[in-house]
Order: structure tokens, then sequence, then C-alpha cells
């Protein structure tokens, strides 16, 4: 049986702040809000490209610092990534809610046009942004 990849689930500290963010640069709008009784939600978050965030509120603190620069290196999520035509043209577009946290750095060594910067979402989270990624095409 096949599987398709259905969303990413983060719990938020401000969901009003992410969601905003979210709907602003990258075109998310609301799917689906559950009731978790006592004020809280569930929202699910979609863009065009069928791609959801299952937000959830939070429940306890954060035991651990935010990773900076692309990512935390250790075993876990790094960051998620977005695919843009420009990342100059998109950083500019998003003005001051592009706190860059490492880049933009140029992969051409690897694939001409190759280009990407890290950000923080209003949570935190590291977000890639990213143009020029080609597929390997000699793996098989």
């Amino acid at each position: 049986m096949e599987a398709s990849f259905f969303h990413l689930a983060v719990t938020v500290k401000n969901l009003a702040k992410f969601e905003a963010f979210y709907a602003k640069h990258f075109g998310f709008r609301r799917a689906r809000v559950i009731s978790l009784g006592d004020d809280a939600e569930l929202v699910f978050l979609k863009n065009d490209h069928g791609f959801y965030f299952e937000v959830f509120p939070p429940e306890e603190t954060r035991p651990c610092p935010m990773a900076e620069a692309d990512g935390p290196h250790y075993p876990g999520l790094r960051h998620f990534a977005f695919s843009v035509e420009d990342v100059e043209a998109k950083l500019e577009e998003m003005g001051s809610d592009a706190v860059v946290t490492l880049g933009p750095l140029h992969f051409d060594d690897v694939i001409p046009g190759w280009k990407t910067v890290w950000l923080k979402d209003p949570e935190g989270n590291i977000i890639e942004i990213t143009q020029g990624y080609k597929d390997q095409e000699d793996l098989l």
C-alpha cells in the first residue's frame, strides 16, 4: 500500500503569530479547527501544495533552548524547508520577519545555482529557504 506525506505536527506558544507568519509568507490557511476544551484548539494549516501543519497548544514548558544556525545537530528534526525561485527576493519580501540564523550560502560546487538561507519562525523553529536544488541523476 502506498503512503503519502500528510503533515508536520508542531507545538506552539503563540498560534496567532505562527499562523500569521506562515499565512503571510508561505500561503498557509486554516483547513480544520478541533476544540480540545478549555479554550484550547488543534489547528490544521494547509498551503496550496498540499502541505499541512498540525498545530498543537503547549502542555508543558520547553526543556532546552531552541537551536540556532541550520537547526540542531543531534538526532531529531533539524529544520523544514521551502523551495523558492529566488532566495534574495524572498528575504526582501519577508522584510523584518526574516530573522536569518545562517547564510545565505551558495552550494555551486555541488549543484550550480543552489543557494540556501536559514531563518527562525516566530516560535524559534528553523526554516530553510532554498533555490536551485536538483535531484542527482546517476543514482540507479
